[in-house]
């Protein structure tokens, strides 16, 4: 029963996943591209995905936007890519920044979108998945999702805590609840936002 969910689940939300695709079906394929290392820009990425350039932010969104779509990430390396050029760049948390949410219901299931401050959607599920990390030096939760090729995106405070809301008011009528751990269900799947004891 679980391999048919899949299906009827991408049937169901089609509309949203046809959004996805459609936003991603025209960008640069980047993943074909492997030229030699040109070089190290002085760009930065910073945690609320602001773009900077020579210490001031590229304020233009169409640029930003466009940047947005050569991005290329090699193990923990960022880079810009074209079939000629690849310039290494710095990325301080993740590339891309998660300013919105929204939820489909759809009978007993629901999807997930959410939306990068680049303008991308993507609906959490399996190609999307939703993860946390922790620092050392801290118990917070460091909320982020797989955007797109490898490229994750870190959720904005605001929208972390609309997740944990829906995901607590999910939980209170769920009969199997784990008292230590809040889990919210996109696409049949179900994601960590925390431990609590």
């Amino acid at each position: 029963m679980h391999d048919s969910a899949p299906t009827s689940l991408d049937h169901i939300f089609k509309d949203l996943l046809d959004t996805q695709k459609t936003a991603t079906d025209g960008l640069p394929p980047v993943n074909l591209w492997n030229p030699d290392k040109s070089g190290h820009m002085d760009l930065v990425i910073d945690r609320e995905g602001r773009w900077i350039h020579e210490g001031g932010e590229i304020k233009r969104a169409r640029l930003v936007k466009l940047f947005s779509t050569i991005l290329k990430r090699e193990g923990d390396n960022y880079f810009l890519v074209t079939p000629v050029e690849k310039w290494q760049i710095n990325v301080d948390f993740a590339p891309f920044y998660i300013i919105a949410a929204s939820r489909a219901h759809r009978g007993s299931h629901q999807a997930i979108s959410l939306t990068t401050s680049t303008g991308e959607v993507v609906v959490v599920g399996l190609d999307n998945p939703l993860w946390m990390e922790y620092r050392a030096d801290s118990e917070e939760p460091i909320p982020l999702v797989t955007v797109r090729d490898n490229l994750p995106g870190l959720l904005s405070r605001s929208v972390f805590y609309q997740l944990v809301e829906w995901a607590q008011d999910g939980a209170q009528s769920d009969l199997q609840m784990d008292n230590s751990a809040l889990r919210i269900e996109s696409m049949g799947e179900q994601f960590l936002l925390g431990n609590w004891t």
